[in-house]
């Protein structure tokens, strides 16, 4: 119980204030522990960030799957896999993994963060192939490129709503499947 408390002031510290907002004092404060308390839970930040995306990250692309499941046609598979992704941005759980910088974290970490990210991209493979891609795995990462780069322009609260930036990434999504 006081591990899940602990993950929610974290994953509420960094929707907030990003990375420099998770410390161990704001952990405690948000959850009434003693810090020393806190350490007794996680060894570091590093520790608080990997369990996070050990938690939350199956459960987001748990979200994403289950988006594509309902899709029909390879090609609406892909735009499920775009949308429901975008979708995703505003929520506490995603937004606390973006804000972790790979760089705080140690080798170990980041290689299991890759390896989730790699699933998620997994997922696309199969419809990409379907479409006849020569090379669907590359296609696939091509594709999380352009959905990385709308989730960091949604984030940046850029001059286009979600919305727009959600449509445009779809349609460069669906028109460049072909090209």
């Amino acid at each position: 119980m006081q591990r899940s408390a602990l993950l929610d002031a974290a994953r509420a510290l960094l929707s907030e204030g990003g990375t420099e907002a998770l410390t161990f004092p704001a952990l405690a404060r948000r959850t009434g522990l003693a810090r020393s308390s806190v350490y007794e839970y996680f060894r570091s930040r590093g520790a608080v960030v990997e369990e996070l995306c050990a938690v939350d990250f199956p459960v987001w692309a748990a979200e994403v799957e289950a988006a594509m499941a309902e899709a029909g046609t390879p090609e609406e598979k892909i735009e499920a896999y775009v949308r429901r992704q975008l979708a995703l941005v505003g929520d506490r759980r995603h937004r606390a993994v973006v804000a972790i910088s790979a760089g705080e974290l140690d080798a170990g970490a980041r290689e299991k963060i890759r390896a989730a990210h790699g699933g998620l991209v997994a997922m696309v493979v199969e419809a990409l192939g379907a479409l006849g891609h020569d090379q669907p795995r590359l296609a696939a990462m091509l594709l999380q490129g352009v959905v990385d780069a709308a989730v960091r322009r949604i984030e940046l609260g850029a001059a286009e709503t979600p919305e727009e930036i959600t449509e445009a990434a779809v349609s460069m999504a669906l028109s460049g499947l072909h090209g």
